[in-house]
């Protein structure tokens, strides 16, 4: 069974960071390009960045590049998004999402998602 589950949000202030998290299983992690997602209340699911299975491509949405950072340990089987620079637009449910394939193009495909983490940005 295919499980992601998320971690590290929470609330920070305009300008801070936070690392997310996301510790898959039930599947073979290296073998898929892996996602972020997000959906600010009210709004659509939002893709925010993907990356490659080995970590060699990356992909970003236009407002996240030079702030957001996606990274993977494959040996730990986790995915994780650095945010730096957030701002009350950042505010929302992160979810982890498994590509059904390998590399940066699956950037809009999802087959597996997580439940998701809360980021509030506020003053």
């Amino acid at each position: 069974e295919v499980q992601l589950v998320e971690s590290g949000g929470g609330l920070v202030q305009p300008g801070g960071s936070l690392r997310l998290s996301c510790a898959a299983s039930g599947f073979t992690f290296d073998d898929y390009a892996m996602s972020w997602v997000r959906q600010a209340p009210g709004k659509g699911l939002e893709w925010v960045s993907t990356i490659s299975w080995n970590g060699g491509r990356t992909a970003y949405a236009e407002s996240m590049k030079g702030r957001f950072t996606i990274s993977r340990d494959n040996a730990k089987n986790t995915l994780y998004l650095q945010m730096n620079s957030l701002n009350f637009e950042d505010t929302a449910v992160y979810h982890c999402a498994k590509a059904p394939g390998s590399d940066i193009e699956y950037r809009y495909k999802y087959d597996y998602w997580g439940l998701g983490t809360q980021v509030t940005v506020s003053s």
